[in-house]
């Protein structure tokens, strides 16, 4: 495991053996309101059985009060976000769309092992790794943006990947959860290939995210 990861992942398990209690992941960020949809990169799991089985087996052991399960057709990873779709106009999201497609195009498939389970305060995620693949992505991504847009939204520092598997749907105790993830810790990853970054409009409904996809750009390595 690279060492970034192998330290992150350190360090967020032991914040995790003192947090007395959950917090709601559900709470309003800024602007976010009901119906709002918002455009944003993201990598998505479909068509994956090794890590699909992988999450039912996690998730089986996870069914505790507190925690809000993540539909495996809502496995995601996020990538970059663009904006509310009231605020970017269809012009703009063809231009990205096309200059995101034509760098990644360059980029060969990401081949990415999930797991273990890696915890915090908002819900249960599994590790990514490696984390420099989904990096490379990421600032290609970025800098399509910034070929159309003087600015390119949200901070380049700070990005963890990482995939939830279930969200804190309350100020529930962590004790019992912590718990169950300890036994939960040692479970092999599964690895999953990734040929393609999707461009999607998100949206909360139900304590869940669903999205429609908007358009994809292919890895393809050429």
């Amino acid at each position: 495991m690279n060492s970034r990861e192998l330290a992150n992942l350190h360090e967020r398990w032991t914040a995790y053996q003192n947090l007395p209690e959950l917090t709601n992941h559900w709470y309003w960020r800024p602007g976010w309101r009901a119906g709002r949809q918002f455009y944003t990169w993201h990598l998505t799991f479909e068509r994956q059985p090794e890590l699909h089985h992988l999450v039912t087996d996690l998730q089986r052991q996870l069914t505790l009060p507190g925690l809000d399960l993540v539909p495996l057709d809502g496995l995601h990873l996020t990538m970059q976000g663009l904006g509310f779709t009231d605020e970017v106009n269809n012009s703009d999201i063809e231009a990205i769309v096309a200059e995101t497609q034509r760098r990644c195009t360059k980029l060969p498939p990401l081949e990415l092992s999930l797991g273990p389970v890696d915890p915090d305060a908002e819900g249960v995620g599994l590790l990514v790794r490696p984390w420099h693949r989904v990096e490379q992505l990421r600032t290609t991504i970025r800098e399509a943006i910034g070929a159309v847009w003087q600015t390119v939204p949200e901070a380049a520092e700070g990005f963890r990947p990482h995939v939830t598997i279930a969200y804190s749907g309350s100020q529930a105790p962590a004790e019992p959860i912590r718990d169950r993830l300890n036994d939960l810790r040692h479970q092999q990853p599964a690895r999953v290939t990734i040929r393609q970054a999707t461009l999607i409009a998100l949206r909360r409904e139900h304590r869940t995210y669903q999205w429609a996809t908007v358009a994809a750009a292919p890895l393809t390595g050429q």
